[in-house]
């Protein structure tokens, strides 16, 4: 897990799975399953990518494929906590390796404790780098609001408590590569950070 938790300072958590945690956090629900005594204040300062004149074309090319890319994951990944399934959504069109993974292992886990959630986050995505190469990457910085976006239980439709100090408002980072024609979210990582 990347979050470190202060002993002194936070109340424990509720029972959240690990990846879940880590995922939310990345995903869009830090606000509800992670504990931060929310002193990360600082935004994020992402630096454009430069390109000479000739090539700006195709980073702006570029980078509004990698925000429809990303964008299109998020809705894929939103719908799938809804019903903690990625059946009959987008989420392996959009999402492989190291970011697939912990998705599945997180609805494993929320199927188990009878959860899901409802309500949507709202993302501020910017792209930070597309790097050239054999397979081309891209950064993305984003800025998630979980505020209407409730991780519940299942049956009886309650919300799952959750600590009153954790972030609802943080930074993510995805990294993105581009597969043939297509770029697909590779890995989420979330920063113990505000926004």
């Amino acid at each position: 897990m990347n979050r470190t938790l202060s002993q002194n300072t936070q109340p424990p958590c509720p029972p959240v799975p690990k990846h879940l945690a880590v995922l939310l956090l990345a995903g869009g629900l830090l606000g509800l399953t992670g504990c931060s005594d929310g002193s990360a204040s600082s935004k994020p300062s992402p630096t454009p990518t430069t390109a000479s004149p000739s090539a700006r074309p195709t980073v702006a090319t570029d980078s509004a494929a990698v925000i429809a890319a990303y964008t299109r994951s998020w809705e894929a990944r939103t719908e799938a906590y809804s019903k903690a399934s990625v059946a009959g959504t987008n989420v392996k069109k959009t999402t492989t390796l190291r970011a697939l993974f912990d998705i599945e292992t997180d609805l494993m886990t929320m199927r188990k404790a009878g959860q899901v959630t409802t309500g949507k986050p709202v993302i501020h995505p910017k792209v930070t780098k597309v790097a050239p190469g054999k397979i081309r990457t891209a950064t993305v910085t984003d800025c998630v609001d979980t505020t209407n976006w409730t991780l519940i239980d299942k049956a009886s439709k309650k919300a799952v408590p959750l600590p009153t100090t954790r972030l609802i408002k943080y930074v993510s980072t995805a990294t993105l590569e581009k597969w043939g024609k297509t770029w697909m979210v590779t890995k989420f990582t979330a920063q113990d950070q505000s926004c």
